[in-house]
């Protein structure tokens, strides 16, 4: 914490500011009346300040948050991550990792989801060349395409590999005509739109502002600790809700009713109430719309205006001086300032920023504690500009630089109007400005030099602050700051009168919605990420209400999340608690996780958001074809249930099916099996057996065989005797292992015929004229006995005989016989 020794001695200046001919310093600072400094207390003198307590204690009534209101019917969208926008890939070569925005695959999903938006421009382009009629064209130039039947085409199209893809003439065509305009004019003109919302959405990511100020208000009801909350819900948070609640020390709040709700154009982001001489105002911003109720004493909302902002707004706030004084900021760096009897009117511009150049449109506007000077501020400084002085005059309230003690990169989130009057408030000339490292108070009269300077450490920007009113007399006003991620900090601001502002005691952190995830019962993986994404959404809502209370003071703490949900905490003060007393310690009570379980039976049955991007299905008009479906109820889910339900196995009757009869088992290949039969004996060397008992069996007796065509005797023939050729005293080579004999059937010794029994025993079946070309070819055949000195013939050439006859001519020339003639086989 950081304080000034001593404060300026008392020094004041005449007219507007920034146009006196005084020297323009930094600690001067007026309006028309003169303005008095207080007296610095000398060094070492006490503090004539009250008694503050420095132990001050908020104690949570539960270790989280608790849900006030059912979750709303409509499903809720994260929106995009930081996992959705960056490349996945990396450079091996980087020394610090760098965030890459994939513009390349968001590119090719734009143009496959928003085809429409992507391609229209370029049909007129390419009209000509397209048939919007679905009958054939009769014409002869070859480019022009039929666009319903490319339609269907592209229906039935799968991307990504798919194997079931094809590319139709028609496609292609359309791809040569296409080519060299989506190619070139579709990647120019949304390659740099699209990166420049790539950068906008990940600057989003990294500060959404749009919620700076709160979505969430409490405006107080006829009697004490009565009120309603108002807020936004619904799944474009385009519905403005008000829901009255009963505030009781030492219980719940009690909802009252339904809430009654307003449907407006848009969605909303910020609430503001304030009630200025007994009539309470409400202002409402959404990003291109503002518009003010006049709340009722019985709560009733009356509007007073709607103001249309087309650049954008980026905040408004009420005046605590004049009733229905509102202040309106804009992104192109106008601030207007409406009045019911004046109307709107400018009364700054400025599109560049105060202090140094910094791309955020974002600008801020509020109240001082004159009722004709405000402040202005961007992310480089805060501003105070006179309004009844000439355009540009001012002095600057707080700078980004050395002289707050600022760091590298610290800019400016929020600024706040702190005084108010009554009693015990601190003194209306502070301000409140929070950076996303520090807390800044600021002292009208001492511009420049905060005169309070505190690092909050949160992890997350704080956009949301609420000051209070103190407990009870005496003590220290309590000022909540919530970040974006949901996180809170309580801390005790002490200081009024002419005393010096200061923080009592130690700033407390409070639960968060995150750790309520402990109330709720163990869910299926797919429920509880639900859940917990529910819980972790951004806080954009902030507000709090001190019911009046005679024992112990009582604090009411309310939340929005971005899901459109409200949470409530309960906070009571422990006053100057002992350095040896142990720490209080909160419990889930059994009235708190029955609410926390209705909630979560009320959010499981809400659908849930649908995928923005799905996988196209397959076509069925090209497999169906005329065939319509057939539209059967299926029992298979009624029936598992009722397997389930019975502790027993799911069976084809639960299914709705008849259950199959059993097959009998294939029989084995018996005496009828005719190729079976003879496959065995070709492989055992008995094939001219078998053709024999075969054409004995068939023809019968007093039967005379018929005369079959030659080529089938011949191929008969040739395939009987390689199968005879079988039975050589060589070794034959090993069975392969997917054929294997039986081990168990003996094999009976085979004693071979001579060759010219049988080449008679062929002879028989062979026509008259072809059987010297039959004896021919046989006795070129190397058979047992035919070898020089009676050797038998190698194993080799018996196989390769057995393969191919060209193989077993050459196997015969690589011997020791002569060499013969060429036998004419006559075919």
């Amino acid at each position: 914490m950081d304080f000034p020794s001593s404060l300026p001695p008392s020094l004041f200046t005449t007219g507007p500011l920034g146009l006196s001919d005084v020297p323009d310093v930094s600690f001067m600072c007026s309006w028309r009346d003169a303005l008095t400094l207080p007296e610095s207390l000398p060094q070492g003198s006490e503090n004539t300040a009250p008694h503050v307590a420095k132990g001050l204690l908020w104690e949570p009534d539960t270790p989280g948050p608790l849900p006030l209101l059912p979750p709303g019917p409509d499903p809720w969208d994260p929106g995009v991550t930081a996992q959705d926008l960056l490349f996945r890939g990396g450079y091996q070569f980087r020394r610090q990792p760098q965030a890459v925005l994939d513009v390349s695959e968001q590119l090719s999903r734009f143009l496959w989801d928003h085809g429409d938006i992507a391609f229209a421009p370029l049909g007129k382009l390419m009209l000509e060349n397209f048939k919007l009629e679905g009958a054939r064209s009769r014409s002869k130039k070859k480019t022009v395409v039929s666009v319903k039947r490319l339609l269907q085409d592209l229906g039935g199209h799968q991307p990504w590999g798919c194997p079931w893809a094809y590319l139709s003439h028609r496609q292609r065509r359309f791809s040569i005509l296409g080519g060299p305009i989506l190619s070139t004019s579709v990647a120019s003109l949304l390659g740099e739109l699209l990166h420049e919302e790539l950068a906008l959405r990940w600057e989003q990511l990294l500060l959404d502002d749009a919620f700076t100020g709160g979505a969430l208000a409490w405006v107080p009801g006829r009697t004490p600790g009565s009120g309603q909350l108002v807020y936004p819900a619904g799944g474009a948070l385009d519905r403005l809700y008000f829901q009255k609640v009963n505030l009781t020390p030492g219980s719940e709040p009690r909802v009252l009713g339904g809430p009654g709700h307003i449907r407006l154009r848009g969605p909303v982001r910020q609430v503001v109430t304030r009630t200025v001489q007994g009539e309470a105002l409400l202002a409402v911003r959404s990003d291109y719309h503002c518009a003010l109720w006049k709340v009722s004493k019985q709560g009733q909302p009356a509007p007073l205006q709607v103001l249309q902002v087309e650049k954008g707004a980026t905040g408004i706030s009420l005046s605590p001086h004049l009733p229905g004084e509102l202040a309106i900021c804009s992104r192109s760096g106008a601030i207007c300032l409406w009045t019911p009897q004046d109307g709107l009117q400018q009364i700054y511009k400025d599109p560049e920023t105060l202090v140094f150049r910094d791309p955020s449109p974002w600008r801020w506007a509020d109240f001082t504690a004159h009722p004709r000077v405000l402040t202005v501020g961007d992310r480089t400084g805060v501003k105070m500009v006179d309004t009844q002085g000439p355009q540009g005059c001012g002095l600057l309230l707080f700078r980004g630089g050395a002289e707050a003690s600022c760091q590298k990169g610290e800019r400016v989130l929020l600024t706040q109007y702190l005084g108010e009057c009554g009693p015990e408030c601190l003194h209306p000339t502070l301000h409140l400005i929070c950076t996303q490292f520090s807390l800044y108070l600021v002292d009208e009269r001492l511009p420049l030099v905060p005169l309070l300077k505190w690092n909050h450490d949160l992890p997350s920007a704080p956009l949301l602050a609420r000051l209070l009113p103190p407990p009870r007399t005496g003590l220290p006003r309590p000022l909540l700051l919530a970040g974006q991620g949901g996180e809170l900090q309580l801390l005790h601001i002490a200081g009024e009168g002419a005393s010096t502002p200061r923080l009592a005691g130690p700033p407390q952190s409070l639960p968060s919605r995150s750790d309520s995830l402990s109330a709720f019962a163990p869910l299926e993986p797919k429920s509880q990420w639900r859940l917990q994404e529910r819980l972790t959404a951004p806080a954009i809502g902030l507000a709090a209400a001190i019911p009046p209370s005679a024992n112990t003071p009582v604090l009411s703490l309310f939340q929005l999340s971005a899901a459109g949900d409200v949470f409530h905490q309960g906070l009571h003060l422990q006053a100057d608690p002992g350095p040896d007393s142990p720490a209080p310690t909160a419990s889930w009570t059994p009235q708190a996780t029955a609410s926390c379980s209705r909630w979560l039976k009320a959010l499981l049955e809400v659908p849930p958001a649908p995928p923005v991007w799905a996988a196209p299905t397959f076509s069925h008009r090209r497999l169906l074809g005329c065939f319509e479906p057939q539209k059967a109820e299926s029992k298979a889910p009624e029936g598992l249930r009722t397997a389930m339900a019975k502790g027993r196995l799911l069976q084809l009757r639960d299914l709705g099916l008849l259950p199959t009869e059993e097959r009998a088992p294939a029989p084995e290949p018996g005496p009828e099996d005719e190729l079976s039969e003879r496959l065995e004996a070709a492989w055992e060397g008995q094939a001219a057996a078998w053709w024999e008992r075969r054409r004995g069996s068939s023809l019968g007796p007093g039967k005379q065989p018929k005369r079959h065509k030659r080529r089938t005797q011949l191929s008969n023939t040739f395939s009987s005797l390689s199968g005879r050729l079988d039975l050589s005293d060589a070794a034959s080579p090993p069975p392969s292992p997917e054929r294997t004999l039986p081990a168990a059937r003996p094999q009976p010794p085979v004693t071979p015929p001579s060759q010219e029994s049988t080449q008679e025993l062929w002879a028989r079946a062979v026509p008259s004229e072809r059987q010297q070309t039959l004896r021919d070819y046989m006795a070129e055949l190397p058979l047992q006995g035919d070898a020089p000195g009676g050797a038998s013939v190698p194993s080799s050439q018996t196989s390769s005989v057995r393969a191919t006859p060209s193989r077993q001519r050459a196997a015969v020339r690589s011997g020791s016989q002569p060499h013969c003639k060429k036998p004419r086989m006559g075919f």
